[in-house]
């Protein structure tokens, strides 16, 4: 008996790490294309005018006027995403800070499985610059392969709207002017 269950035990552990390379698979990697998705409205005209939209209306991600756009998947209750707040918040700044890139790379984040007021509670406490996007329904998330929290994309915008991921990671972006110099390298933004 305790063999069978043993069997079971590691049958199951199996099947589990199995499933889970399976869904890994699923995520838009390097090189693939990222779903045009539809985002919800940007809550100002601040936020409207930064992605170079023409209307506070929902919008489609091949909409944003930019050549790269970095895509976060945060959660408010992600330790590690209120942990990395400050580094994406200073990648955001250095961009800013940059004449020759800060109209051709944008930030925005995407809250997976938060409601407007959690999103809002998070840019308010973690005084985040660059728009965030509730996913209340998990409808993003679940297109994107219900990736970890954080996650980081980083798409190259054809001129036709159409994209290319150049990067795809769980976890942090570790120092920012170093991971913008890699998005730099990678984009050939020169």
């Amino acid at each position: 008996m305790r063999k069978y269950i043993v069997f079971k035990i590691a049958l199951f552990s199996v099947l589990l790490i199995f499933y889970q390379n399976i869904n890994a698979a699923e995520y838009p990697a390097k090189d693939d294309k990222f779903p045009d998705i539809t985002i919800c409205a940007p809550q100002n005209q601040n936020e409207k005018d930064y992605l170079g939209l023409a209307t506070i209306t929902p919008f489609r991600l091949s909409q944003i006027k930019t050549e790269v756009l970095i895509v976060e998947i945060f959660s408010m209750y992600c330790p590690y995403c209120q942990k990395e707040a400050p580094a994406v918040n200073e990648l955001y700044t250095i961009i800013k800070q940059r004449p020759d890139i800060k109209d051709r790379i944008k930030i925005i984040g995407i809250g997976a499985g938060n409601t407007p007021f959690e999103v809002d509670f998070f840019r308010d406490k973690y005084n985040v610059p660059f728009p965030l996007f509730a996913d209340e329904s998990f409808s993003i998330h679940k297109t994107i392969g219900e990736v970890r929290t954080p996650y980081f994309f980083v798409l190259k915008i054809k001129q036709d709207g159409s994209n290319k991921v150049i990067f795809s990671r769980v976890g942090s972006i570790q120092d920012p002017k170093e991971f913008l110099d890699l998005i730099i390298k990678e984009t050939g933004l020169n």
